[in-house]
């Protein structure tokens, strides 16, 4: 196959997010650019292109444990938000949290503290935070579209720097031949575009600032539009029952948080004698957010049916409207996922790590910027921050063992910080696609919104990488790279005020 690992192995999922950005379609986006791999893999056949699709695309992608595992959990999800809705949860939490925060800004950064708070896995926090902050930024007037970017960049930024959570789990995998975990905890400070979205988020609240498509979504919200950026107003209609009490919220997503823990830890042999920490890393996300959130599911339907506030009945119609709830971000990943199977068909994974090693060896101390970009574009097109680590974190350890021992760091670091930011920006990474589930709000208008805010952040990293190259010193360009986002954000607030004068 001519085509194999080479440039063209990235343009299917070019070709899905350029068509998504251009036709605000995501299901007709993915599926054209699905069809775009499976004509280039079979050399424009169309057997050879419909057979790929469908059993080595969609077919093999449901039939794989680890996406089926997360689909239950989505649809477990989905079923307990519609439980705590109905059982007035949700809407009791809503007018405790009026009393309780009194601002726009209160609410947001409520938002962001409990989803740093969660920092167990990328998909559990967006759902969670999602469910429980809807109310309250609902209350105070929060677009959907912001309430959505919050989840997202507290979401894998937040896991990447946590170390215990599943993120570094998988990081520590894919360091063969050192210490995974303890080269983890060292290039925590490295992680630019993680640590810098969080100041990012913060510096939005606090100043005020509102740029790009994000500032009309902000705009109808006050307005009484938390939905979109015409002018015709929605309302988020979830039906609720005024008797539920805020301990018929509290209650189920402690369940939830407890019973996903022992879930993961469970996977990774805590109780068959490995300690806390090894357990996590050896823990598998899929099964143990799937056993987890099916206990705590049972746990608060007993709950309920005991405290009274729903009937059996009432509790059963929960679980196929949670279901359906679900259904277009399970369509979105499956499509994102397929797209990425015939990506890996067309040889992606070999063409990055080629162009990476090629260019390795002249650029030492460029090489942390570089890897970043790379990284950006290969998390970007593939939707995917964990197969982009599993490219090329074996590459820098290969490049930099035995060597310079920090400037490894600093490029795995890159490595990381990369694939969160084109994780972040991508339409058709999972992440993106969970937070635009957990805020429901329309997938294209999320990513529309937060594109321009995750692009900063990216382009001030890219220079701190820079500096860090030559300085390899976390203390000295951290505070450059927060400097100039600090900078940055008062010099848009100043020009939005100027054109606001005009």
């Amino acid at each position: 196959m001519d085509m194999y690992a080479t440039f063209w192995a990235l343009v299917p999922p070019i070709v899905a997010i350029v068509l998504a950005l251009i036709t605000k379609e995501v299901y007709s986006s993915l599926f054209i650019g699905i069809v775009v791999g499976g004509l280039f893999f079979s050399g424009f056949s169309f057997e050879g292109t419909l057979t790929h699709i469908f059993n080595d695309g969609f077919v093999a992608v449901l039939s794989d444990p680890y996406n089926v595992g997360i689909i239950i959990f989505l649809v477990i999800l989905g079923a307990m938000v519609s439980l705590m809705n109905r059982a007035g949860g949700s809407a009791a939490f809503g007018r405790f949290a009026r009393e309780k925060i009194k601002t726009r800004a209160g609410a947001q950064l409520a938002t962001v503290a409990l989803g740093v708070l969660i920092f167990i896995d990328d998909y559990f926090n967006c759902l969670t935070v999602g469910s429980v902050m809807r109310p309250v930024t609902d209350e105070h007037k929060v677009s959907r579209a912001k309430l959505a970017y919050l989840i997202d960049a507290t979401a894998a930024p937040v896991c990447i720097i946590a170390p215990i959570s599943s993120w570094a789990a998988a990081v520590s995998g894919f360091v063969e031949g050192e210490d995974g975990f303890s080269i983890f905890i060292s290039a925590i400070p490295y992680n630019f575009y993680a640590l810098l979205t969080i100041v990012m988020m913060i510096g939005l609240i606090i100043m005020n600032v509102d740029f790009g498509p994000m500032k009309k979504y902000e705009a109808n919200a006050l307005k009484g539009d938390l939905f979109s950026d015409d002018d015709s107003v929605q309302t988020d209609d979830t039906p609720a029952d005024a008797k539920g009490r805020v301990i018929d919220l509290i209650i189920p997503i402690l369940t939830l948080i407890i019973c996903c823990v022992i879930g993961m830890i469970y996977t990774g042999g805590f109780f068959e004698g490995a300690d806390f920490v090894t357990a996590f890393s050896n823990s598998d996300a899929s099964v143990g957010l799937a056993l987890g959130s099916i206990c705590a599911m049972l746990i608060t339907i007993i709950i309920y049916l005991l405290r009274r506030v729903l009937t059996f009945s009432e509790c059963m119609e929960c679980l196929p409207s949670g279901f359906k709830a679900m259904v277009p971000a399970i369509l979105i990943l499956t499509f994102a996922w397929t797209l990425k199977a015939m990506t890996d068909s067309l040889g992606a994974k070999e063409f990055v790590a080629a162009a990476m090693e090629q260019s390795a060896g002249s650029l030492m101390n460029f090489l942390p910027a570089i890897i970043f970009l790379v990284g950006c574009f290969l998390a970007f097109s593939t939707g995917t921050s964990w197969g982009t680590f599993g490219i090329l974190i074996p590459i820098v350890v290969a490049v930099f063992s035995g060597s310079n021992h920090e400037l490894m760091i600093i490029s795995i670091s890159a490595c990381m910080a990369g694939a969160v930011c084109g994780d972040h920006c991508s339409p058709i990474s999972d992440t993106t696609i969970m937070a635009s589930a957990g805020a429901q709000c329309k997938h294209v208008n999320h990513v529309t919104t937060q594109l321009p805010y995750a692009l900063i952040v990216a382009a001030i990293s890219f220079v701190t990488y820079l500096v860090a190259g030559f300085a390899q010193n976390a203390f000295i360009s951290l505070p450059i790279g927060i400097l100039l986002l600090l900078i940055a954000l008062v010099v848009i607030k100043k020009l939005a005020s100027d054109k606001a004068e005009i």
